[in-house]
């Protein structure tokens, strides 16, 4: 879909996402769905909130997500 998007889970990135690598993925989504790079100043505020959900939803993705053969400290690392 993006090719700017990357995978941000171990083993491909071998530690945790950051909330920056998170809110960029998150923030090419919105740019990609939307078709703006930038939106105008009419749609500055709802592109904003869609990139903070988006934000926050992949965070719990990551957080929840089992990796098998990933070492115990990065496999539900938040879980424990």
């Amino acid at each position: 879909m993006c090719r700017s998007i990357k995978t941000l889970r171990p083993p491909v990135l071998p530690e945790e996402a950051t909330e920056e690598e998170i809110r960029a993925a998150a923030l090419q989504y919105v740019r990609k769905v939307s078709g703006f790079r930038a939106p105008a100043a009419h749609n500055r505020e709802v592109f904003d909130r869609a990139v903070e959900a988006i934000a926050e939803a992949t965070a719990e993705l990551l957080d929840g997500l089992e990796v098998r053969g990933a070492p115990a400290t990065v496999r539900g690392a938040a879980a424990g």
